[in-house]
């Protein structure tokens, strides 16, 4: 399938940045400590992984060394669980520029056809459940030439928790994706309760299928934010005690702490869905093969990292060449 470009300037739509405006807010409106900051931020579950797993090359590291790229995973675990077993059925890149503070968001799609390491060419929503978030991690860095060392997990439980908990969103429905809602029977606009607004924005037989559904998880994270601008200082503090301990990264509170001074500059500036170009192969499953992975992750770094002249690793032309030759698309 052709490119399908997200809108731009959609606003804060990632679980990651919905936390640090929580924070933010509390903080400007309460006036609060450092200490009372750092408490709330010591809820969130730490992990730490070893970077020499996460498989960033040399010129991964030389050519994004201004770009922090973070990898955000939504797991289809419904219990407190980030373990092996879970798929991500969301990922997200959240790339975001050190000099500008411009932060570009890429969607990569869940079946798409890569090499997970030890496991050969398979859907990279299979790479989480695999070996956790370090295997995760090493997948995008090696099938896209990133340099990626932070993350930022959550589970479906946890989004249909925090969106009970501020009053569920509002979100208009089509005919076509009533029968995937329970207690919906027609089409039109209504507010939607945690169950609900999960199963929504995880509708995949549909017109537009995973495609769609990245912009239906994108535009229910956008309607809790909206939501949230709106709370008190009690009800931001509520909902804070509530999102922190369901996140699960290695970021340390620390560094989230020290990011809060230059977060009301960090503007998106665009959010698209990778890779641009694919084709629907049925081998032992339904896959998303990129045409070619070579030639999407060349203008995935001229066009996110402004990169013009990008020659591909020769892993990712590797990697690229075995899936010529598994799938015939080229």
């Amino acid at each position: 399938m052709k490119e399908k470009k997200e809108k731009k300037g959609k606003g804060l739509k990632i679980f990651g940045i919905i936390v640090l405006i929580l924070i933010m807010l509390i903080a400007i409106l309460l006036g609060t400590t450092y200490f009372y900051i750092h408490s709330k931020l010591s809820k969130i579950q730490q992990v730490e992984i070893n970077e020499e797993d996460l498989d960033v090359s040399v010129q991964a590291e030389e050519n994004l060394a201004n770009y922090r790229n973070i990898a955000i995973f939504g797991i289809d675990s419904r219990e407190d669980s980030y373990s092996r077993g879970n798929r991500s059925d969301c990922i997200i890149i959240a790339s975001l520029n050190n000099t500008t503070n411009e932060v570009k968001l890429v969607s990569v799609y869940r079946d798409t056809y890569v090499d997970i390491e030890g496991h050969g060419l398979d859907k990279i929503t299979h790479a989480y459940s695999f070996g956790e978030a370090p295997l995760a991690i090493s997948t995008l860095n090696r099938n896209l030439d990133l340099n990626i060392k932070e993350f930022v997990t959550v589970n479906f439980d946890a989004v249909q928790e925090i969106i009970d908990s501020i009053g569920g969103i509002t979100m208009p429905i089509t005919a076509e994706e009533v029968p995937h809602i329970k207690g919906i029977s027609k089409a039109g606009t209504y507010n939607l309760t945690g169950e609900q607004a999960l199963s929504y924005a995880r509708i995949r037989y549909a017109t537009g299928g995973d495609y769609k559904r990245t912009e239906r998880m994108r535009d229910v994270l956008t309607a809790v934010v909206d939501k949230v601008k709106n709370f008190n200082v009690s009800q931001l503090n509520q909902l804070v005690d509530t999102v922190l301990p369901k996140i699960y990264t290695n970021i340390s509170a620390n560094e989230i702490f020290s990011l809060m001074p230059s977060a009301p500059s960090i503007k998106i500036t665009e959010s698209i869905g990778w890779p641009y170009e694919t084709k629907g192969k049925t081998m032992a499953a339904w896959y998303g093969v990129p045409v070619t992975l070579e030639s999407n992750v060349t203008r995935l770094h001229q066009e996110i990292f402004e990169e013009q002249d990008y020659t591909p690793s020769d892993t990712v032309k590797n990697i690229s060449n075995s899936i010529i030759q598994k799938t015939g698309y080229k």
